[in-house]
């Protein structure tokens, strides 16, 4: 196995980040530094990241219902609460989240340790799909609605959604929008782009997991029939 594909399985980070920390000169094999992407692992190599072991460990796969106020970072400057507090197994805090919900933003988020599908799902090419529903501070007009569905152009390119529809309210408040762009703060942008403001944001569904059964603030453990279904999708 390639030495920036290995640091990946052993969960220590993305392929892309492997691969900066190789030409940094900071992964040694067998005591000595190796800069070069495509070295060969073998099993008897002892790979070391600041003078610690890297070996392949048991991947944990957490679905998380993200309550609001609450930041998908490991950690933060300002004290402020992080999706880590909400799972208190001290096996987790070797996971990390998947792509980014803002503080603002409720629902759906995927925590693993497992570096390699991490990367495939958070990479623009694969189109990871995503339903949002989004409740606004007033009716969604039908020319609006007509607008959007056939798609805008934003200041970073054009977007159209997968799916679009009314919620079940009767205000018309109420949208469900599924898309699988992974720009920043794409949602809350494409309804101001339109003149509404986002009064709730909830991720309903992600890679084609759903929060049936799981409340706001719990997590669960992904099943080996979803684990599964992700690795072959992404042919891992």
């Amino acid at each position: 196995m390639y030495l920036a594909k290995y640091l990946a399985y052993c969960g220590l980070c993305s392929r892309r980040k492997a691969v900066i920390l190789i030409k940094k000169g900071l992964i040694k094999v067998n005591e000595e530094v190796i800069k070069e992407v495509t070295y060969f692992v073998e099993p008897k190599d002892i790979i070391k990241y600041k003078n610690k072991i890297i070996k392949p460990q048991d991947f944990i796969y957490t679905l998380l219902n993200k309550p609001k106020n609450y930041i998908t970072t490991l950690s933060d400057e300002k004290g402020r609460k992080t999706v880590l507090d909400l799972i208190k197994n001290e096996q987790m805090q070797r996971i990390y989240p998947v792509g980014r919900l803002d503080r603002n933003t409720t629902g759906l988020l995927l925590l693993t340790n497992d570096g390699q599908l991490a990367q495939k799902l958070s990479h623009p090419k694969f189109g990871i799909s995503k339903k949002y529903h989004v409740v606004l501070d007033k009716p969604f007009l039908p020319k609006d609605f007509e607008l959007l569905k056939k798609g805008l152009r934003l200041k970073d390119g054009f977007i159209k959604p997968d799916k679009l529809y009314y919620g079940r309210s009767l205000s018309k408040k109420h949208i469900i929008l599924q898309l699988h762009s992974g720009k920043n703060l794409i949602v809350r942008r494409i309804f101001e782009h339109l003149g509404y403001k986002i009064k709730k944001l909830d991720r309903v569904e992600y890679a084609g997991l759903t929060k049936k059964g799981l409340s706001q603030g719990k997590w669960r453990l992904l099943t080996k029939k979803e684990i599964e279904a992700l690795k072959k999708r992404f042919k891992i």
